[in-house]
């Protein structure tokens, strides 16, 4: 993945970085080794600090993979909290199952196997947190369904929204063009308040006032 920040300013972040526990260092070579696409250590711990930050108790998650960014999510919703997994994978989602009872949060986290979209329709409530990893192609469909399914005060928290600096310049790509619009449906909004932060492949993070 073509980086946002420069290599230096990378490495000299990962290097602040606390070490993570067994799993999750696991987790992460496993990745790298096996070409997995999970957020990684920075963003997870983004994601940990947002989700601390609003109180959140109640996350749903598109597009979840082996189920890195879910143990994160779940240690900061607490015992108390819960985390919607969902992936269209069931060999990813059986992967997540182990690493996730390894991790000690599997009684927070519910798995659910399908497409994000339907899988977030077919759910009751509200959530404190949405985070959107899915194929980049339903970017726009995700920011305008979610915000109904977001109470206020609550976010919307997209991976890849740089997509490797990408978006900048006029594509023919479908991913990119559908991230194009998402971040552009993302910052047009009064009701939402949004910024993208350069770190990793760019985060989007909005705000339902």
């Amino acid at each position: 993945m073509p980086k946002i920040l420069t290599e230096t300013v990378d490495q000299y972040l990962t290097n602040l970085m606390p070490d993570r526990d067994e799993v999750l260092t696991e987790m992460e070579q496993i990745a790298k080794e096996q070409s997995i696409s999970i957020i990684g250590p920075l963003v997870g711990r983004l994601l940990y600090q947002m989700a601390v930050m609003i109180g959140a108790r109640r996350v749903f998650e598109m597009g979840s993979a082996i189920g890195y960014s879910t143990i994160w999510l779940a240690r900061a919703v607490g015992p108390e909290g819960k985390v919607y997994y969902s992936d269209g994978s069931e060999s990813n989602a059986a992967r997540a199952r182990t690493f996730l009872e390894r991790a000690g949060v599997a009684g927070r986290v519910e798995v659910r196997v399908g497409d994000a979209l339907d899988l977030l329709r077919a759910s009751e409530g509200t959530f404190d947190i949405i985070f959107n990893d899915v194929d980049k192609q339903d970017y726009p469909q995700v920011f305008d369904m979610a915000w109904s399914r977001i109470r206020q005060g609550g976010l919307l928290i997209t991976d890849n929204a740089l997509w490797g600096g990408r978006v900048a310049e006029p594509s023919d790509d479908e991913w990119t063009r559908a991230i194009q619009e998402y971040n552009k449906k993302a910052y047009a909004s009064d009701d939402i308040w949004t910024t993208i932060i350069p770190l990793r492949d760019g985060v989007a993070i909005s705000v339902k006032q």
